[in-house]
């Protein structure tokens, strides 16, 4: 391949648009046509419009495609990708159901494509400044860490404004919101061996759980909370979806609602990272990850979040689930389990 990529995208609403935004400033890659059921949103969003995807590939002939659909139309439109071998990133959530994120994951190595799912939060510059520090060695060996997710977006009798189909999702928190602080905890501190999880809806107005208690156990021994609802702020749009704590042998590192990392010390918080990030969304962590299919997509190196790997995060997340209605800690597959399942 060379640069810039041809790409396409299908699904040009909320969460469409900020990818959108974000290939505006991706030198290696253009947007060179759009999909949307709303023919007048996909012409207003690339130089080609279309309310058919098939259609659309086959008239444009794209060298990627970019999903960024509700997660019930993903397994469909990877297969049509798939079809055209196209290589493909696809939106988190990866499918409404365990089996469906197995066979989007078996769709993409039979037809041998690329396949990446868009899963930003860790890249998210705050973040990745930490998993820097980590590295470094001076800060010791991870002891416990806690997320907590706050936006208060999720109460009354409309909620979820942006995307209110939120309403209507049986699983809701869990699944769409916090499936990125378990993936952010793989990144910065390995893979997890069990989770204990809480779950409780409290505003009547939806289907799904809107409240999540989730205890997280590393396979190195490390263990970690992540705190959820969206019926609280901590700070007005909080870039980072709320604040973090970070608790190492040596030191202790505290995210701030602003999305700003402190080191704490007994004379008090010191700066560690300014976030003076202006552009994009949540830090610019959406260009950011479509930057980096885009790079590893020239360079022919491995993504990231590629679907094999990030089954392990839905994994995580469908023991989380599990957790909840057993009572109980449940494990975590490995990703030489879920090869056996392939």
């Amino acid at each position: 391949m060379t640069s810039p990529l041809r790409g396409a995208i299908v699904g040009c609403g909320f969460f469409g648009q900020l990818h959108l935004e974000g290939w505006r400033r991706i030198p290696e890659a253009r947007i060179v046509a759009a999909c949307d059921l709303d023919l007048i949103k996909a012409q207003q969003s690339a130089p080609d419009g279309f309310d058919n995807l098939e259609r659309m590939l086959d008239h444009v002939k794209p060298d990627f495609l970019d999903i960024a659909t509700r997660p019930e139309h993903h397994l469909p439109m990877l297969r049509i990708a798939a079809e055209r071998k196209l290589a493909v990133i696809c939106q988190k959530p990866m499918a409404p159901t365990w089996a469906e994120s197995l066979e989007m994951v078996r769709v993409a190595a039979n037809a041998r494509i690329p396949f990446m799912i868009h899963e930003n939060w860790r890249w998210q510059p705050w973040y990745r400044v930490l998993a820097a520090e980590i590295a470094k060695g001076s800060l010791g060996q991870p002891v416990t860490y806690t997320f907590r997710t706050r936006k208060r977006d999720g109460v009354g009798p409309e909620p979820y404004g942006l995307q209110p189909y939120f309403r209507s999702m049986p699983r809701l928190l869990l699944f769409e919101t916090l499936v990125h602080h378990i993936d952010t905890a793989r990144f910065l501190f390995g893979d997890l061996l069990s989770v204990f999880a809480r779950l409780r809806r409290v505003n009547p107005h939806i289907k799904g759980e809107d409240q999540v208690l989730l205890i997280a156990s590393h396979r190195s021994g490390l263990a970690g909370v992540i705190d959820g609802n969206r019926s609280l702020d901590l700070a007005p749009d909080s870039p980072p979806l709320g604040d973090a704590f970070f608790e190492f042998e040596n030191a202790a590192i505290r995210l701030a609602p602003n999305g700003d990392l402190l080191r704490v010390t007994p004379a008090g918080d010191l700066l560690l990272w300014k976030n003076d990030v202006t552009s994009g969304y949540r830090g610019d962590s959406v260009r950011a990850t479509s930057q980096h299919f885009v790079r590893s997509l020239l360079a022919g190196t491995p993504f990231e979040t590629g679907g094999l790997d990030y089954l392990v995060t839905v994994a995580a997340v469908e023991a989380a689930y599990h957790s909840n209605s057993s009572g109980a800690a449940e494990q975590v597959p490995t990703l030489d389990d879920l090869k056996k399942q392939l």
